[in-house]
C-alpha cells in the first residue's frame, strides 16, 4: 500500500495552507459556491487568485470541475464539486452485542453500510479485524481506492481517552483496557484514526441535523446507560479524561441495594438500563441466532401491551427522567435526545421522561427545551462519526495533510 506519510507526520510540521485556497475549498465543500465566478463574488478573492486555487485543488484531485446538466444558451457552465478521487471516511459503531461499519464519501453521503458479527468481547484483536474486513470489503464493493481513506473513526461503549484512542477500564470488555485501538486503525489503513465514546457519537450524529437547537444532550440507553454533550458551538463535551457523560454510574432515586457492574449499588444503569428491564423480565439478552434478541423481545410484549412489560419501562423512565432533570439543570441544553434500544419503544419512553423532567425542572431549564428520540435511530453514531471525520478533515490541519498525501501519491 503506497501512501504519503502525511498522517503520520508532527502537526507542526504541517506546510500552512493558503488563506485564499482554505476559502475557496470551504465554500465549495458547504456548497455555498458552485462555479469560480460564485467563489470570486462571496470570498471577496481576485479572480486570479481564485483560478489558481481552483487549478492547485483541482490538479490535486480534491476538486472536480464538470459541465452542467442544466440547458442553457452558448457554453454550458462548469460547476466544482468534492471529486469522488478525494478520499473516503471509514466509520465502526462497536457495541456490545451487535456492531456496524459503513463508508462515506467527503461530502457526509453514506456510500455503503453493513452489520459486523462479532462480540465486544472477544476482544480487541478479533474486533478489529473483523471491522477491517468488513470495510476493506465495502470499499472494494463501492470502487473506492483504499489508499485514500482520509480517516477512520471507531465508537466504543465504554470512556475513552481521546487523545491516546483507547478505552479506559472498561466493563464487559475484556482485553480492551489500554488497548491502542486508534494507532492499530492508523496502522491498517494507513490514515489518521480517532476512537470516541458511542453516546458522544450519537450526540454528533443527532446535532448534525438541520433545525436541531445546540446545546445538545443525548442519553443512549442501552446495556449501560451513557451521555453524549454537544456545546452551543458543536463541540463535544468529553471532560477532563474522557469520563463526561458515563452518568449510569450516578445513583438512582429508588436504586436501593441493586449492584451495579462498577461495584456500587443503586446505579441507574444498573436499575433502568435495556439490559436491566431484560433482566427484571427474565427475557435472555442475546441468542446465538439472534444478537438482538432481547430488543425484539421486549418491543413485541410491549406492542401486546404485555402489564410486567409495560409497568417496567415505565419504571425505568422514570427512574431515567430523575437523573436527566439533574442534568437539564447543570447543562441547560436546547434539546434532549433519548437514544438507544429503549428509544424505539418512543411513547412510553418519552412521556415517562418529560413528565419528571418538566415536574423536577424549573420553567428557566425547560421552557424552550425540546425533548426527543433520536432521529437517526441505530445509525446516529454512524453519522455522528461521519461527522467527527469531517471536522478533522477540513480543520488547518486536515487540509495541510491531505495536501501532503496528494504529493505523495503523485
Amino acid at each position: 500500500m503506497h501512501k504519503g506519510d502525511g498522517y503520520l507526520a508532527d502537526p507542526a510540521l504541517l506546510p500552512a495552507v493558503p488563506v485564499g485556497l482554505r476559502r475557496v475549498l470551504d465554500l465549495v465543500v458547504s456548497g455555498e459556491a458552485t462555479s469560480r465566478a460564485e467563489i470570486a463574488r462571496r470570498s471577496g478573492l481576485a479572480r486570479s487568485t481564485v483560478g489558481q486555487q481552483v487549478d492547485h485543488l483541482v490538479g490535486r484531485g480534491i476538486l472536480q470541475e464538470l459541465e452542467s446538466s442544466e440547458s442553457v444558451r452558448g457554453r454550458p457552465p462548469r460547476v466544482l464539486t468534492l471529486s469522488p478521487r478525494a478520499g473516503t471516511i471509514a466509520v465502526a459503531d462497536v457495541d456490545l452485542l451487535a456492531s456496524q461499519v459503513a463508508i462515506a464519501d467527503l461530502t457526509g453521503r453514506v456510500l455503503a453500510q453493513e452489520p459486523v458479527d462479532v462480540r465486544i468481547d472477544a476482544g480487541p484483536e478479533a474486533v478489529l479485524e473483523a471491522v477491517t474486513e468488513r470495510l476493506l470489503n465495502l470499499l472494494e464493493r463501492c470502487g473506492r481506492d483504499p489508499d485514500r481513506v482520509r480517516e477512520v473513526v471507531m465508537g466504543l461503549p465504554c470512556p475513552v481517552d481521546f487523545q491516546r484512542g483507547s478505552a479506559v477500564r472498561p466493563t464487559g470488555m475484556p482485553g480492551w483496557d489500554g488497548y491502542a485501538v486508534a494507532e492499530q486503525l492508523s496502522k491498517r489503513f494507513r490514515a489518521p484514526a480517532v476512537v470516541d465514546n458511542d453516546a458522544n457519537l450519537m450526540a454528533l450524529g443527532e446535532a448534525r441535523q438541520d433545525q436541531v437547537d445546540t446545546p445538545l444532550l443525548c442519553i443512549k440507553i442501552a446495556t449501560g446507560i451513557g451521555a453524549g454533550i454537544i456545546t452551543e458551538s458543536g463541540e463535544v463535551y468529553r471532560g477532563a479524561d474522557g469520563a463526561a457523560g458515563d452518568v449510569g454510574h450516578i445513583r438512582a432515586v429508588g436504586g436501593g441495594d441493586v449492584l451495579c457492574a462498577c461495584g456500587n449499588v443503586g446505579c441507574v444503569g444498573a436499575l433502568a438500563s435495556h439490559r436491566a428491564i431484560l433482566r427484571g423480565l427474565g427475557i435472555p439478552e442475546s441468542t446465538d441466532e439472534d444478537p438482538l434478541y432481547g430488543a425484539h423481545a421486549l418491543a413485541e410484549r410491549i406492542a401486546d401491551n404485555d402489564p410486567p412489560a409495560v409497568r417496567a419501562l415505565r419504571q425505568a423512565a422514570t427512574e431515567i427522567g430523575e437523573v436527566v432533570a439533574m442534568l437539564v439543570y447543570m447543562f441547560n441544553p436546547r434539546t434532549l435526545v433519548l437514544g438507544g434500544p429503549l428509544s424505539e419503544l418512543r411513547d412510553d419512553l418519552l412521556s415517562g421522561v418529560r413528565a419528571v423532567v418538566y415536574q423536577r425542572s424549573l420553567p428557566l431549564a425547560t421552557r424552550k427545551l425540546t425533548i426527543t428520540t433520536t432521529q437517526f435511530g441505530e445509525n446516529s453514531a454512524i453519522h455522528g462519526g461521519i461527522a467527527l471525520a469531517l471536522q478533522h478533515i477540513f480543520s488547518e490541519q486536515g487540509i495541510a495533510r491531505m495536501l501532503v498525501d496528494e504529493v505523495g501519491e503523485g
